[in-house]
């Protein structure tokens, strides 16, 4: 079940990603909504943070395209943020929290220009909407693995975008920093922003987003939670996997959502 919206924020148009000539994602096609928090579930190895990457044009693509207010990434580069795995980083890097998030100004202000006093406003704004103010001068080395998912949003919210992609953000943090993430997104939602998000927990895509997109190397099924989130699309999915389909099925009891059959 495919639900493509009109005026889309994001298109994704018949997207193959292949590495060493071996397809990696198969014919990807999709729409994205204003104002949504979409979730992209999937099994390891489902190519999940390879569609995100693909999206954000670090990835070249086999064939098909993206757009992204209805024009190319080039053109709207300046309304879009990225958010990478933590993993990705070198969190040794002499930098404190506000460098970090200071980082986030650059695509406004250009790198060679001298930071002015509105943008470290803006930056310690966002520094204390993540909860981080009493650690503006401390060394990223020095944070915990939360603390240092709270500076990412931080440096993304500080881009000031319109468009938010981001890959696993709660993935190693604990719930105090889960929580305070998911109410942040909530909140730019509410102000016209579109999310997209790697998601690995299953168990917590009906609370955290409102729209779903199934993939497992293709794609299964994209549209509101309330439409894609059942049994039998999850298991199109996971392939079937006893375990897991046993606890989505008490998820979606417990919520009353409905399953596909009914």
């Amino acid at each position: 079940m495919i639900e493509h919206v009109d005026n889309p924020v994001l298109e994704v148009h018949d997207l193959t990603v292949s590495y060493s000539r071996k397809p990696v994602l198969w014919g990807i096609d999709f729409t994205l909504p204003k104002g949504c928090i979409a979730g992209i579930i999937g099994p390891n190895g489902a190519g999940k943070s390879t569609l995100i990457k693909a999206i954000m044009g670090v990835l070249s693509v086999s064939s098909g395209y993206v757009k992204i207010f209805n024009q190319s990434l080039d053109k709207v580069r300046g309304r879009v943020s990225y958010v990478p795995q933590k993993e990705s980083v070198d969190w040794d890097f002499p930098a404190s929290v506000l460098d970090v998030v200071l980082m986030g100004r650059y695509g406004k202000i250009g790198l060679l220009k001298r930071v002015s006093k509105a943008d470290k406003k803006i930056a310690l704004e966002c520094i204390d909407k993540v909860g981080l103010s009493a650690f503006t001068k401390r060394q990223i080395s020095q944070l915990s693995g939360g603390q240092q998912q709270r500076v990412f949003l931080a440096r993304a919210l500080a881009q000031e975008a319109d468009f938010y992609l981001m890959d696993e953000p709660f993935a190693g943090v604990d719930a105090a920093t889960e929580k305070a993430i998911i109410e942040i997104l909530r909140d730019m939602a509410n102000l016209g922003k579109t999310i997209i998000v790697v998601h690995h927990d299953i168990q917590s895509v009906i609370n955290y987003f409102n729209w779903v997109i199934l993939i497992n190397m293709r794609l299964v099924a994209s549209g509101p939670t309330k439409k894609v989130f059942n049994n039998e699309l999850i298991q199109e999915t996971y392939g079937g996997k006893l375990t897991l389909l046993t606890e989505v099925g008490n998820i979606l009891k417990e919520k009353q959502m409905p399953s596909r059959e009914n």
